[in-house]
């Protein structure tokens, strides 16, 4: 009996041509493992990056919470307006350490997480001037009541990084997994 395509090509041929088909369906399956591979890192790494600035902005809204902010900024200000010559010492903030570790990554965040992660850091940005001016400020030119205004528009600064924070929060839970299903950063499922 002969093979069908013995009549169109030797059988050296057909055994090259059959060889050839397998080794190019081998490619095409190595080729589709390594993009899934790939696409799971990728997703991994989303998810490292979303729980490493959720982390960091948790922990700052936790401390502004914990110490009354408003109630505390009121205090101080009402301080520096009656106390003749009073002003707090201000010090530095560095609460973007992982957010300017990671910044060369923030395209691979979704743009529903980057939107509100970044206002929330220009928030911060904008906090650490206010500090600098601050610390800068000539009590005797400028008077207790300006200055107790402008440190009351410092304090109005942190309770707009405690909103701005608390949206990029919910900007990255609503998107941690990449499926845009709400979960937490720790993985626990609080929505569809």
């Amino acid at each position: 009996m002969t093979a069908p395509l013995d009549q169109f090509l030797a059988p050296q041929a057909q055994s090259a041509m059959i060889a050839g088909l397998f080794l190019a369906a081998g490619w095409w399956v190595v080729a589709l493992q390594n993009r899934r591979r790939d696409n799971k890192h990728r997703a991994e790494r989303i998810r490292d990056v979303q729980r490493a600035i959720f982390a960091e902005i948790r922990a700052y809204i936790a401390v502004l919470e914990r110490d009354r902010i408003a109630e505390y900024g009121e205090e101080i200000a009402r301080r520096i307006e009656s106390e003749t010559g009073y002003f707090p010492v201000i010090p530095t903030e560095h609460n973007d350490a992982i957010f300017r570790a990671i910044v060369g990554e923030l395209h691979i965040l979704p743009r529903g997480t980057v939107d509100p992660v970044v206002l929330y850091y220009s928030q911060l940005n904008a906090i650490g001037a206010m500090i600098a001016d601050l610390r800068g400020l000539d009590l005797d030119r400028i008077g207790p009541e300006r200055a107790g205004a402008m440190y009351r528009d410092y304090i109005s600064m942190k309770l707009g990084a405690i909103e701005l924070g608390e949206a990029a929060m919910t900007a990255i839970r609503s998107n941690i997994d990449g499926t845009g299903r709400i979960s937490s950063p720790d993985g626990d499922r609080s929505g569809p």
